[in-house]
């Protein structure tokens, strides 16, 4: 009897047990937000829309200017990343591989925000609000994935390893989609997002229909496509004329914002600067200085480019470069350097037509002109023998027009053409003048944790 009792009992506190540990896996987690308890109005949407603009950089800009043939590494630089200049970086290093995480960070946000949108009960006053806020979070989830892409594809054609595309948020261990796929993907988000981004809507520090229509541009130019690049650069270029001549300089000091399309807006002292990258004003040290190789393509008498991104010092000598990326040295005296970041430019869909046009045919030395002439006095059309004299001087106009604007090093890529440097912009480069495409760092590493832990994806090759 004494045992059935003690039986009857053992087996009561088991039950209670496990009804106690049934009810605690009920209980919702403390430790997280979840698309419900986070997004309980629209408010809520938008600021999670905030916290995805607020990760985007100009990280890739910075990685442009080392890798590429568009600035030198002074002597007096004793702080800066020279493992990316001097091309020594691999899989673990932070010089080049850590904004695979910040931008797959925002990436996610936008994810949840989208989540949480959806469960969202929306009045019919609040709709129209709700769709421009889906439609921001689905362009930015593809530029995102795009500049991601631009940055650790192994290459940029159809079959070429790619990065994960994340269309939802979760625990995983993503493959890395082929290049083609990526870019399919964010052309569907993209198209989506364009029908639901009014055309009245136009905040530049946000993306707007323009905005879209620009990405839309340059991914088409990645792919190849000529007719949606002429056909969304042409949206575009209707849409925001070039800065007039007196305008221009004006746009690096954030006077105007005249053919910016969308600008990241830097203010306050906690932001980021992008001036400091280039040039640390405490202290007077220029951390990288704008290449020879650039100075000499721009007619420095005449064109407007060189005074608005190069300053000469005079005043420094010794070991010091008297030569300054001045496109980003602006800002206040309480905060020097810190500029608002141009994502897209009118500029840029100019050249974006003047290539496909060049490849499709139409005219592309129409589009080419008509920069040089916005941009240089006394300026006279110049005429093309043939297409690839045309592709030439279009990748010039590139280089000069938009250096360091986060192009450069993508763009040699295009073309599978190797980084070149002068002899001198390579004096403080233990020999870093030639890189082929053979080599590993003509395309950048993903980083070393994500391939330890990450069981489905690979390495780009040779590293």
């Amino acid at each position: 009897m004494k045992n059935n009792i003690s039986f009857r009992l053992s087996t009561l506190c088991v039950l209670f047990l496990a009804l106690v540990s049934c009810n605690k896996l009920d209980i919702k987690p403390t430790d997280i937000i979840d698309p419900e308890r986070g997004f309980r109005n629209l408010n809520d949407v938008n600021m999670g829309l905030i916290g995805v603009y607020a990760l985007i950089d100009n990280s890739l800009m910075t990685i442009n200017s080392t890798v590429s043939d568009e600035a030198t590494f002074p002597v007096e630089n004793t702080v800066g990343n020279s493992d990316a200049f001097r091309w020594l970086y691999n899989a673990g290093s932070g010089s080049v591989t850590t904004p695979y995480y910040t931008y797959y960070r925002a990436i996610d946000r936008a994810n949840r925000a989208l989540s949480g949108l959806s469960a969202l009960q929306v009045t019919p006053a609040e709709t129209a609000l709700a769709a421009r806020y889906r439609g921001e979070l689905l362009a930015l989830r593809a530029f995102i994935h795009f500049e991601l892409l631009r940055a650790y594809a192994s290459a940029y054609q159809p079959g070429a390893l790619g990065v994960p595309y994340m269309l939802e948020s979760k625990i995983d261990y993503p493959a890395r989609n082929s290049f083609e796929s990526v870019v399919s993907l964010a052309k569907e988000d993209l198209l989506a997002a364009k029908a639901l981004v009014p055309v009245t809507f136009t905040d530049k520090t946000r993306i707007t229909r323009t905005g879209i229509s620009a990405i839309q541009a340059r991914l088409a130019l990645y792919e190849r496509n000529w007719t949606d690049a002429i056909s969304f650069a042409t949206e575009v270029i209707n849409a925001q004329p070039l800065a007039a001549k007196p305008q221009f300089p004006g746009l690096w000091t954030d006077a105007n914002d005249s053919e910016v399309i969308w600008k990241i807006k830097r203010v306050g002292t906690t932001d980021s600067r992008p001036g400091d990258f280039y040039y640390r004003q405490t202290g007077g040290i220029v951390l990288y200085a704008p290449a020879f190789k650039l100075i000499n393509t721009f007619d420095q008498a005449n064109d407007l480019r060189y005074p608005a991104y190069i300053r000469f010092d005079a005043t420094r000598t010794g070991t010091k470069s008297q030569y300054l990326v001045n496109k980003y040295i602006g800002g206040t005296a309480s905060a020097p350097g810190l500029t608002d970041i141009k994502m897209f430019r009118t500029g840029e869909m100019y050249l974006i037509r003047a290539e496909a046009r060049a490849e499709a045919g139409g005219d592309a030395a129409g589009d080419l002109n008509t920069l040089r002439a916005a941009r240089i006095n006394n300026y006279v059309n110049a005429s093309f023998a043939d297409k690839n004299a045309l592709i030439n001087a279009i990748y010039l106009e590139r280089y000069k027009e938009l250096a360091f604007e986060g192009h450069r090093f993508f763009d040699l890529r295009r073309r599978n053409l190797p980084v070149e440097r002068l002899a001198a912009d390579a004096a403080n480069a233990s020999g870093a003048v030639l890189l082929p495409v053979t080599q590993a760092q003509y395309a950048l590493p993903i980083p070393l944790t994500e391939t330890q832990i990450n069981k489905n994806t690979v390495q780009n090759p040779k590293y």
